[in-house]
């Protein structure tokens, strides 16, 4: 299986603002106060866009509809996933209004891009039982080692990711991952904040993993996996330096995909690590971040789908 693609989908969002509901346990946001939100968060969306098509990376945008009120549409992951064998994977989610960003239309504009879908795998009646299980923000998936990385969480259901992984046929690796939330441990709200698995390396911020056995059997098989491990601190996960995806561009030239909030708190060594492997594109995602409280990775929902 492939690890990366070249082909991500993105939704333009219509009524961006600070989602009341994922507040009470996405410590990453805050409320800008601003009546220009979604102007401003449209253009660092246009901007990212641009910056992704410029250097041949195959950018499906679709449009967020405004009747649906739904301020965090701009972050698709984590809500389906699509696999190499034509399978997509539907996702239960914490908040009420995020439920409402799934729409099956979408998949159409993949359709004509001559993607294949062969099924849905639909986990979403977890929802009435409140299990959730935030797709690829609650999952990291190496696909090339078929592991599936998950920090527990409110929105990450331990049973609900063993289902995943039996369906999938990925090994389950979990851990609990937390944050300082005014000097208590609080559990970060979505693994892809504090890691990500590329190709040959693997950016991850350890310090959140306060159990020690947990810690060290996820960098065993992050290492048993031959990936170079590059570790981030708790300050820079804030700055979601944790939040970042390799995708492919043209000539199937590598890049890792993050923000500029993210690659200015990176180091020289840090950076010279990741740059071995590929190249770093970051684009100004500062609105976004702030009031979503999600960045670069939240927003690519990674097309594995097989062509006609």
């Amino acid at each position: 299986m492939q690890q990366i693609t070249n082909t991500v989908l993105m939704v333009r969002p219509v009524a961006f603002r600070m989602n009341e509901q994922t507040a009470v346990n996405n410590y990453f946001q805050e409320d800008l106060n601003d009546d220009n939100v979604n102007e401003r968060a449209q253009a660092e969306f246009d901007a990212f866009v641009t910056k992704l098509r410029g250097v041949g990376v195959n950018v499906v945008v679709v449009d967020d509809v405004k009747e649906e009120d739904t301020p965090d549409s701009i972050f698709p992951n984590n809500w389906v996933s699509f696999h190499e064998n034509g399978q997509i994977a539907l996702y239960p989610m914490f908040a009420e209004n995020r439920r409402k960003e799934r729409r099956l239309e979408y998949f159409a504009k993949l359709e004509e891009e001559g993607f294949k879908i062969t099924n849905i795998v639909d986990y979403t009646a977890a929802e009435e039982e409140d299990y959730f299980l935030e797709g690829t923000g609650s999952l990291i998936l190496d696909r090339e080692n078929q592991k599936a990385y998950c920090a527990i969480s409110p929105r990450a259901d331990e049973d609900l990711l063993i289902e995943f992984c039996e369906d999938f046929e990925f090994t389950p690796v979990i851990f609990h991952a937390n944050q300082d939330v005014g000097g208590k441990r609080k559990p970060i709200y979505h693994t892809n904040v504090m890691m990500c698995v590329a190709e040959e390396f693997a950016v991850i911020c350890l310090e959140t993993i306060d159990d020690k056995k947990e810690r060290k059997n996820v960098l065993k098989h992050l290492k048993k996996d031959g990936k170079e491990i590059v570790v981030i601190s708790e300050a820079q996960m804030h700055e979601f330096a944790g939040n970042m995806l390799q995708v492919k561009g043209a000539f199937d030239k590598k890049y890792l995909v993050m923000s500029a909030r993210a690659h200015e708190s990176l180091n020289p060594d840090q950076i010279a690590k990741i740059e071995k492997y590929c190249e770093i594109l970051s684009s100004d995602l500062e609105v976004i971040e702030t009031c979503g409280g999600g960045s670069a990775r939240c927003m690519l929902a990674e097309v594995f789908l097989p062509k006609e």
